[in-house]
């Protein structure tokens, strides 16, 4: 047993060395990349970055909703001649707007709640990918009659594993908050037509604390308000847990949803009165 003091020793150095890692990386933007090797999330069948972009291709005016850093944005090969990007986080207003007005894109600082600074029947397609709240009325609003709002989003009780590890068990009502069914409601309750909508349950692992860290940080809406100090007795156990039996798993959830808003109708020619001259 002359070993357990050093493994002890040696177990808590690399999880004071990753924790200090991951909360001193800056975490603005949407760029994940610093989780390579650290830390793996199925994608989504459908490739939304992919399908977006045949979108992008084929539209006229186009706004990008909570783009982010603009990353996503700023990989589609052909933009439209008209492109906005809206954004409501100081830091990512600043890297999306270095980013994407080369592109000719530009970048609207917005509070992320209604309205919308753009004029009725503005865009031919608007996006969103993952956005923390998506208000229907609006989107329909800015929407040309005809125009399309793509979006992939995160579906209810997304990494609830770890949500739940910190937090402990969550109401119903937190479980299926993001429901799909519930923005299919929305979308057509704000005159849209659903012509699609597809859902996914896709495998995360977690290979080291340091990875847990840098998430939590980053996606803030998982444990609100988390801070290494707050949290330090839990990361602790959650560290000794992947070290002897391997990456915590979770579950995340993704859904795709398309709406279109109808085609204006022509108003019907008035048939002559029999006795009026055609």
């Amino acid at each position: 047993m002359t070993g357990a003091p050093e493994h002890a020793a040696a177990e808590r150095a690399r999880f004071d060395a990753l924790v200090a890692e991951a909360a001193a990386v800056s975490v603005d933007g949407w760029d994940f990349s610093w989780l390579d090797g650290r830390a793996t999330e199925q994608r989504p069948s459908w490739g939304y970055a992919r399908a977006m972009a045949d979108r992008m291709g084929r539209a006229r005016a186009a706004l990008d909703i909570q783009t982010g850093g603009g990353e996503v944005l700023a990989s589609v090969p052909k933009l439209p001649p008209l492109t906005v990007a809206t954004e409501s986080w100081p830091p990512n207003i600043a890297r999306a707007t270095a980013l994407l007005h080369p592109l000719g894109v530009a970048v609207v600082a917005d509070a992320d709640e209604p309205p919308l600074p753009f004029g009725d029947d503005a865009f031919d397609l608007v996006v969103s990918r993952h956005p923390v709240s998506t208000w229907w009325a609006e989107i329909a609003r800015v929407l040309t009659p005809g125009g399309t709002y793509f979006s992939q989003q995160v579906g209810p009780a997304s990494v609830f594993e770890l949500v739940e590890y910190f937090l402990g068990p969550q109401p119903p009502e937190a479980r299926g908050a993001r429901d799909p069914e519930k923005a299919r409601a929305g979308a057509e309750a704000a005159g849209l037509e659903v012509v699609g909508l597809r859902t996914e349950m896709l495998r995360t692992e977690f290979f080291d604390i340091g990875a847990v860290v840098y998430f939590l940080r980053k996606v803030i809406w998982m444990v609100p308000g988390f801070t290494v100090e707050e949290y330090l007795p839990q990361l602790a156990a959650l560290h000794h847990r992947i070290e002897t039996r391997g990456p915590f798993v979770a579950h995340t959830t993704r859904f795709l949803i398309e709406a279109r808003k109808p085609e204006a109708r022509r108003p019907e020619a008035r048939q002559p009165e029999p006795d009026e001259p055609e």
